[in-house]
C-alpha cells in the first residue's frame, strides 16, 4: 500500500514538473512550433502524457494573437491528437485552426483543416469527411496546389470505395492520377494505382486491375526503398495474387506468394505474413494442391487472433470454411462460415456477409432457405444503401457546387456594384476636370488676348519710334544742310573778301588781318565738324532695332552667370525690315534667353542673326548647356511659342540638342515672303 502510494505521488510530482517545464518552454522565450511538438519528446511520453501535454498547447493557444504561427500550432496539435486516435479533440483543434484562418483569409491553412476535419470523419461518418475533402480540394484547387487537390481526391475515392461506390471512386482516382501526372509524391501515385486496382476488381474488370497494381508496383521503385520485401511490395502482390485466383491462374499466385514467406517478414509484419501465409494456403486449396494446407490456415489464424485483427480473422474463417468444404467436412465447413458470418454482421461487412451467407444457402441444408432469403435480403439492403450512397454523394457535390456558384453570382454583383460606383466617381472627376479645364482654358484665352494687346502696345511703340528717329534723321539733315549751305558760304565769303582787301601793308593791321582770317577758319572746321557729328551722333540711333536687341541681352549680366554673346551681320538694313519680323525675332530671343536661363545651366551662349542669300535672315542660338533628348523629353511651352512664331513667318525652325552636349536652335526666313497673318 505504501509503494502504491508512493508510486502515485512520483506520477502526481513528474506531472507537476512536466507541466512546470511546458509553461517555462512557452512563456519565457519565443520557440518555434517545431520544439513544441520535437517528435522525439512525444514519442518518449505515455498516451495519456501526450494527451495532456496536447492539452495544454491548446489551452496555452487561447492566449495568443492569431497568427501563422498560432494556427500552425493548432493544426499541428489536430495531427498529434488523431495519431493518439483521440479523433474529437483533433477535430475541436481543426476547427479552431478554420475558424482563425478564415477571420485572416489564410486559405492555405483553411485547405488544411478542412483536411484534418475530413480525416476525423473517415471511419464513423462518411458523408462529412467526403464534404471536407471536397472542401480541401475546392481551395487548393483555388490556390494552385495541384499536388494536394491529388490527394484529396484519393481521400474522397477511399471513401467512395469504402461506401461501396466503386464507379465513383473510379472517377475519383481517375482525376487524381490526372493531377499526379508531374508530381513527385510517389508514395501517393502508389496509393491511387492501388485503390484504382482494388476498385477495378470489384467492378470484375480483372485485367485491368491488374494493370494498376503492377503500375503501383513500379511506382514502389521509384520510392527507392531500401528492403526488398517491404509493406507496401507484400501488399501489392497479395493484391496481384488475389486476382490470379479470381482469374483461375492459381498456379501464378502460388509462385508469387511462396517468394514472400520468410522469416524475415514473419518478425517484422507478423500480420502480412498471415495474410500471405493464408492467401497461399486458398490458391493451393483452389488450385487441388491440399499438401500443409491446413497447418497453413491454423498458423496464419493464430497470429491474427494473438494481433486482434477480427477483419482479418473474417475472411481467414471463410477461406478455412471452403478448404473443409473441399475434404467433404461439411459439418466444420458450416462451423467456420457461420463464425465468419456472425462477425460479418458484427462488423457490418456487407460483402463478406453476402459471400458467407452465399456459401451457407448451399451447403448447409438445414437453413438452406433461411440463408438464401437473408442473402436477399442483404443484396438488396446493399443496394438500396449504395444508391442512397450515391444520390448523398452526389448532393453533396450538388449542394457544394451550388453554394459556390451563389457565390460567384453574389461576387459578380458586388463587382458590378463596385464597376458601377468606380464608373460615377470617374464620370465625376470627369466633370470636375472639364469644368476645371474650362475655366483655365477661359483664363488661358484671357492671358492670350492680354498678351495679343501688349504685344500690340510694343508694336505701335516700336512703330512711334521709328517715326521720331524718321523725324529726328529729317531734322539732323535740315540742320546740316542749313550749316553747311548757309552759313558755311557766308563764312567763306567773309574769309575771301578779306583776303581780297589785304591791301594795307601795315605790319600790325596785317598781323590782325591773319588772326581775324585764322579765327575764321577755326569757326569754319568746328561748324564743318558740328554738321559730321549731327549726322553721326549715336544718341540718334539709341532706339533703332539693333540696339533694342544690344540693351535686351546686355540686360542679362546682372541676372544670370552666363556670358552672352551678342553677333549680327552689318549688311542688314534694319530699316528695310517688315515690321511683323522685328517683333516676332525679338520675342524669340526674348524667349531663348529665358529658356537658358531657366533650364540650361550654361556658361556661354551666343546669339547670331545674318543675313544669308539674297534677302533671307537667320538667327542662331547656341549654348553649352546641360542640353536634352529630343527624342524622349517633351518640349516646353518656350519652344513650342519659338516654332509656332517661326511658322507663321513661313520660316525653317530647326533645334538640335544631346543631352550634356547644349542645344543649338536655327531660324530661317525670307524677308521677301509676304505675311498675312502671323503671331505677334
Amino acid at each position: 500500500m505504501k509503494s502504491l502510494k508512493t508510486i502515485c505521488t512520483l506520477k502526481i510530482l513528474a506531472r507537476k514538473i512536466f507541466f512546470l517545464s511546458l509553461l517555462i518552454l512557452f512563456f519565457s522565450c519565443k520557440k518555434s512550433d517545431a520544439v513544441l511538438f520535437d517528435s522525439t519528446h512525444i514519442s518518449s511520453l505515455e498516451e495519456y502524457q501526450k494527451e495532456e501535454y496536447l492539452d495544454s498547447i491548446v489551452d496555452l493557444l487561447k492566449y495568443k494573437k492569431n497568427d501563422s504561427i498560432t494556427r500552425d500550432l493548432y493544426l499541428k496539435a489536430a495531427s498529434e491528437y488523431y495519431v493518439i486516435n483521440n479523433l474529437k479533440k483533433s477535430l475541436a483543434s481543426s476547427q479552431k485552426a478554420l475558424d482563425l484562418s478564415k477571420r485572416v483569409n489564410d486559405t492555405v491553412r483553411m485547405a488544411k483543416a478542412f483536411y484534418y476535419a475530413g480525416d476525423c470523419y473517415e471511419n464513423s461518418k462518411k458523408d462529412s469527411a467526403y464534404f471536407f475533402y471536397l472542401k480541401a480540394e475546392k481551395i487548393y484547387h483555388k490556390i494552385h496546389d495541384y499536388n494536394n487537390v491529388g490527394k484529396m481526391l484519393f481521400n474522397k475515392a477511399y471513401v467512395l470505395f469504402y461506401d461501396g461506390n466503386y464507379v465513383e471512386c473510379e472517377i475519383e482516382v481517375s482525376k487524381a492520377l490526372q493531377y499526379l501526372k508531374k508530381s513527385s509524391n510517389h508514395e501517393l501515385i502508389y496509393s491511387c494505382n492501388t485503390l484504382m486496382g482494388n476498385c477495378l476488381e470489384k467492378l470484375v474488370d480483372y485485367n485491368e486491375a491488374l494493370r494498376y497494381h503492377n503500375l503501383a508496383l513500379a511506382e514502389l521503385k521509384k520510392m527507392k526503398i531500401d528492403d526488398e520485401i517491404n509493406s507496401y511490395n507484400v501488399s501489392s502482390i497479395i493484391n496481384i495474387c488475389n486476382l490470379y485466383d479470381l482469374k483461375g491462374e492459381y498456379s501464378k499466385s502460388i509462385e508469387q506468394l511462396q517468394k514472400l514467406l520468410s522469416k524475415d517478414l514473419k518478425k517484422k509484419w507478423p500480420r502480412l505474413y498471415a495474410n500471405v501465409l493464408s492467401n497461399l494456403a486458398y490458391s493451393k486449396t483452389k488450385n487441388g494442391d491440399y499438401k500443409n494446407v491446413e497447418a497453413m490456415f491454423s498458423e496464419s489464424l493464430r497470429i491474427v487472433d494473438s494481433i486482434g485483427v477480427e477483419s482479418d480473422i473474417l475472411y481467414k474463417k471463410i477461406y478455412i470454411g471452403e478448404y473443409f468444404l473441399t475434404q467433404k467436412d461439411t459439418a466444420k465447413s458450416i462451423s467456420n462460415i457461420k463464425e465468419a458470418n456472425d462477425l460479418a454482421i458484427k462488423l457490418n461487412s456487407s460483402n463478406e456477409i453476402l459471400t458467407s451467407s452465399k456459401l451457407l444457402s448451399k451447403i448447409d441444408k438445414k437453413n438452406g432457405l433461411y440463408y438464401t432469403n437473408y442473402y436477399i435480403k442483404v443484396s438488396d439492403s446493399i443496394n438500396r444503401v449504395q444508391r442512397k450512397a450515391h444520390d448523398k454523394y452526389a448532393r453533396i457535390e450538388y449542394e457544394t457546387s451550388r453554394i459556390e456558384d451563389e457565390n460567384k453570382v453574389l461576387t459578380k454583383k458586388n463587382l458590378f456594384i463596385l464597376i458601377i460606383s468606380f464608373v460615377l466617381i470617374l464620370l465625376f472627376l470627369t466633370i470636375l476636370i472639364f469644368r476645371y479645364s474650362k475655366y483655365k482654358n477661359k483664363e488661358l484665352q484671357f492671358l492670350i488676348k492680354q498678351k495679343k494687346a501688349n504685344e500690340e502696345i510694343y508694336r505701335l511703340l516700336i512703330e512711334q519710334n521709328e517715326k521720331i528717329n524718321i523725324a529726328r534723321e529729317n531734322e539732323k539733315t535740315r540742320i546740316a544742310r542749313e550749316l553747311h549751305d548757309g552759313i558755311m558760304n557766308k563764312i567763306y565769303s567773309i574769309r575771301m573778301n578779306l583776303g581780297f582787301f589785304n591791301s594795307k601793308t601795315d605790319p600790325e593791321i596785317v598781323e590782325k588781318r591773319k588772326s581775324y582770317i585764322l579765327e575764321l577758319q577755326n569757326v569754319e572746321n568746328e561748324i564743318r565738324m558740328i554738321s559730321h557729328e549731327l549726322n553721326q551722333n549715336p544718341f540718334f540711333e539709341a532706339n533703332d532695332f539693333n540696339t533694342l536687341l544690344m540693351n535686351l541681352i546686355h540686360n542679362q549680366v546682372d541676372i544670370t552667370k552666363t556670358q552672352f554673346k551678342y553677333v549680327v551681320d552689318d549688311s542688314i538694313d534694319w530699316t528695310a525690315v517688315q515690321n511683323i519680323y522685328k517683333i516676332n525675332l525679338y520675342r524669340i530671343v526674348q524667349e531663348s534667353i529665358l529658356n537658358v536661363n531657366k533650364y540650361a545651366n550654361a556658361k556661354n551662349c551666343q546669339i547670331k542673326i545674318q543675313k544669308v542669300k539674297s534677302n533671307s535672315l537667320k538667327l542662331s542660338i547656341s549654348d553649352d548647356g546641360e542640353g536634352f533628348d529630343i527624342k524622349t523629353s517633351k518640349t516646353g511651352i518656350g519652344i513650342n511659342n519659338m516654332k509656332d512664331r517661326t511658322i507663321s513667318l513661313k520660316g525653317k525652325f530647326k533645334i538640335k540638342s544631346k543631352t550634356g552636349k547644349g542645344t543649338k536652335i536655327d531660324i530661317t526666313f525670307n524677308l521677301d515672303t509676304i505675311v498675312i497673318e502671323a503671331l505677334e
